[in-house]
């Protein structure tokens, strides 16, 4: 009896130590984000990001998620990996900013022509860029520049807006953004800040008779139901990005370091793959069932263009102009360049 117990007693311990050695030899990278499965962001997290990185290290290094804002929002999904509290996090560039203006750069009206060109000019070159830079100027690194919802789009419930003198003196409903508030209101209408969650109701009731919206969103909103006139102005593009606290991230191993970037190229590939068929998905069902669906053509778009100069020359400091120059250049946007320094804003 006191074999067989000491024999059970050595099992137990051996169990014990192995089960230990198994745990810690797994490290776990928890992620804070607002996306959710079901969009672009939280699909490519659950397909991409997480079974790259447990592929790549045989299951040494993992993620675990946290959506729709279980954990955090954007901008205290940043302060918390500061803290170590978690690793990763996601959010909109421009709430990116309150780290840093590396990223400002993408939230420039018009820095981009289409959802193409945004997607290549980011993933060739402009991401690793600006990431860089935000290493060393914002405590964290940022793992890639994606898309969610590709181009705001202008929706109204008033009538056909094909220039912006079409907008003069219509309520146009803004959020808290500078930029869009400046668009907005160069553009001839009356900004209006609103409520998302009231914002069908406000169009119905005509408290509010416009939105400049990512038309997935629109669509997921159902505000097209409302809004019957649409009008394809780009603009402003939906940039979001994955990032790690620089702290944490310098105790990564070389290995594990390899890793990580690994899934999150897979990442950014899945997720730009799924936004662009969910923007696509979007628009066809808006434009089955609206009144209008208007593309204005090049002199009307330089009209646009022109409304967004003020917002270039409001976020002056906070970007580099040859990089951004570079950016149009690449695009053939020679007017739009020409516009910006006769105005001083590049």
């Amino acid at each position: 009896m006191k074999k067989s117990s000491i024999w059970k007693a050595a099992l137990a311990t051996a169990v014990l130590v192995m089960g230990v050695e198994s745990a810690s030899a797994e490290k776990v990278l928890k992620l804070g984000t607002v996306g959710f499965l079901g969009m672009p962001i939280g699909d490519a997290i659950d397909q991409a990001l997480i079974p790259t990185i447990k592929e790549a290290s045989g299951g040494q290094l993992t993620i675990e998620p946290h959506y729709r804002k279980s954990l955090c929002s954007e901008q205290s999904c940043g302060e918390q990996a500061n803290q170590g509290l978690l690793q990763l996090w996601t959010s909109s560039t421009a709430n990116f900013g309150n780290f840093g203006t590396a990223l400002a750069i993408f939230d420039l009206p018009y820095i981009f022509k289409s959802i193409e060109d945004a997607d290549r000019i980011s993933s060739e070159w402009l991401a690793k860029k600006q990431c860089d830079i935000a290493a060393e100027e914002a405590g964290h690194i940022c793992l890639t520049v994606y898309s969610s919802g590709g181009f705001r789009q202008l929706g109204n419930a008033h009538g056909p807006v094909h220039a912006p003198s079409d907008m003069k003196g219509i309520k146009w409903r803004v959020t808290k953004s500078p930029i869009e508030y400046t668009l907005v209101k160069n553009w001839g209408a009356v900004p209006v800040p609103y409520d998302w969650a009231q914002l069908y109701q406000g169009l119905q009731t005509g408290v509010v008779s416009g939105q400049y919206v990512a038309t997935p969103w629109q669509h997921v909103a159902k505000l097209h139901e409302v809004a019957k006139y649409f009008t394809e102005i780009g603009g402003s593009w939906s940039g979001n990005q994955l990032s790690m606290d620089k702290g944490q991230y310098d105790k990564l191993s070389d290995e594990e370091k390899e890793w990580l970037h690994a899934a999150a190229k897979a990442f950014g590939q899945k997720v730009q793959e799924l936004d662009r068929a969910w923007v696509e998905a979007g628009e066809k069902e808006i434009k089955a069932s609206i009144t209008e669906w208007y593309v204005p053509n090049e002199e009307e778009m330089k009209q646009w263009r022109a409304g967004a100069i003020d917002a270039w020359l409001n976020a002056k400091g906070s970007f580099d102009p040859a990089t951004a120059e570079r950016v149009l250049q690449e695009q053939g946007m020679t007017d739009f360049i020409a516009q910006l320094k006769e105005a001083g804003a590049l």
